[in-house]
């Protein structure tokens, strides 16, 4: 086994950055993963589950909705919250358990359409709107609720409703149970939170570099064409530090993102390619900034316990994170409170904030400067978190603007990816497979979930070449 990158270190957009004399660590790509089996046997196999933190399952997350930053559902309070009026609940509720809505289509639906039609309006412009503008960057109008939101979809398709479906999967798994937990794994954090590690998202990809070794990483070796041999291996030509080198192969697991695995196979399939090229990767910029936890607005700060010795009480930001519906006047699409939600992020009184802005809806970013985007986010902050009065210039802690970020899994995503692997078999590469975010899905937990799968396909494609 080989494994070649095109940088000049392992993690493809997975960027931790950190400014130990200033106290800053943060992270330029991927912010955090949800913490699923697959994500803790890769970091107990890499031998960095020591390294492993999570955030409070508690800390609420919040929309930004009619001047408010208000918390969504966590449970309980499931009735109570407002960011919801009662008539959008009532109406939720009928919905989801198939009481009120309309029968499921035959055409495929965008996430919109499904939302709208399953649990109405207002969970679809409170809740969900926001939501695929935080993850996907996204239209959600053009979205596909079969490719982006796959789970949910089925449960519909499974049961007749979403709560048929929850209990018809209840079912299923009392008949049929999982097989027991690898022992080994960490207990997973209670409730819903997300995790990293205490030197960033890179330790990851950085120990399991360590554990293959140097003999079987190579970076910035630039892939530059794929050709297939008479005996059925692949000959990859690269540009590398040390001149052109050729490696041969029985199966290539190409990670590429959608465009950059189009140029490699459109000699040989341009059928393929023509389909590989439809995925659309709108910008996105990743924008770090840091003020006082004096400019925070009051009402959004709470009081909690002291880690110094004195045990007093001081002042913190509560919370994951917040999201901002397009219809609220908002540029920005989401901020996570970074210091909040993992150790280490920031000095003591100082608050730091990861912000995304851009996304399919607001593809100008690329066209506009560093500061032109910070002083965007900082007048979101200041209409929505921060104390006008108090906040002083934002300190810039970090900015990257990805051109081509993340991919939209848009209606017919399935079928224009099924398209292009019929046609890469057609033309007989069957072992060059195609994976990266937009087969497995965008989050880093969907990645590494996939990543066990896609290398047993790979073995199994190598498998089928003689010695």
């Amino acid at each position: 086994m080989l494994v070649t990158e095109a940088r000049e270190r392992v993690g493809g957009n997975i960027t931790s950055r950190s400014d130990p004399a200033a106290g800053y660590l943060w992270e330029e790509g991927p912010n955090s993963f949800q913490p699923n089996d697959s994500m803790l046997k890769a970091a107990v196999d890499a031998g960095v589950a020591d390294q492993l933190v999570f955030g409070d399952p508690k800390a609420p997350r919040f929309v930004w909705w009619e001047g408010k930053l208000r918390p969504t559902p966590s449970g309980p309070d499931v009735v109570t919250f407002d960011l919801m009026s009662i008539p959008g609940k009532i109406r939720a509720g009928l919905g989801a358990a198939g009481i009120w809505k309309a029968p499921m289509p035959a055409e495929e639906e965008s996430v919109e359409k499904f939302v709208r039609r399953n649990l109405g309006a207002e969970v679809f412009e409170r809740l969900i709107e926001p939501f695929c503008s935080g993850v996907y960057a996204g239209d959600p109008s053009k979205l596909s609720m079969k490719a982006a939101f796959g789970k949910v979809y089925d449960l519909e398709l499974k049961g007749g409703s979403i709560v048929g479906g929850v209990l018809a999967l209840l079912k299923e798994k009392k008949a049929n149970p999982p097989p027991p937990r690898d022992e080994r794994l960490p207990p997973k954090p209670a409730g819903q939170t997300v995790g990293s590690f205490r030197k960033g998202l890179a330790t990851l990809p950085s120990a399991i570099a360590d554990r293959l070794g140097a003999d079987r990483v190579a970076l910035n070796w630039q892939l530059k064409s794929i050709s297939k041999e008479v005996d059925g291996r692949f000959s990859l030509r690269y540009d590398t530090p040390q001149g052109p080198k050729t490696v041969r192969a029985k199966s290539v697991a190409l990670t590429v993102p959608a465009y950059v695995a189009a140029d490699l196979v459109e000699g040989k399939a341009p059928a393929a390619a023509k389909s590989l090229r439809e995925f659309d990767y709108p910008p996105v910029a990743a924008v770090t900034v840091a003020y006082p936890l004096s400019a925070i607005r009051r009402d959004r700060l709470r009081e909690e316990a002291s880690t110094s010795t004195s045990g007093a009480t001081t002042l913190a930001l509560p919370g994951f994170g917040q999201l901002h519906p397009r219809s609220q006047g908002i540029v920005t699409l989401g901020t996570i409170y970074s210091s909040s939600l993992f150790p280490g992020r920031a000095p003591e009184q100082m608050v730091e904030l990861l912000c995304y802005i851009g996304g399919a809806l607001n593809r100008n970013i690329v066209n506009q400067s560093e500061d032109e985007i910070v002083a965007q986010v900082d007048r979101d902050l200041r209409a929505m978190l921060l104390d006008p009065q108090l906040a002083p210039a934002p300190k810039k802690i970090g900015v990257r603007v990805w051109p081509r970020a993340i991919p939209q899994f848009n209606v017919g995503h399935l079928d224009v990816l099924a398209a292009a692997e019929k046609e890469l078999g057609k033309a007989g590469w069957e072992g060059v497979l195609l994976g990266g975010n937009y087969v497995s899905g965008v989050a880093l937990g969907k990645c590494v979930e996939y990543g066990y799968e896609f290398a047993a396909k790979a073995a199994r494609e190598a498998s089928k070449v003689k010695a």
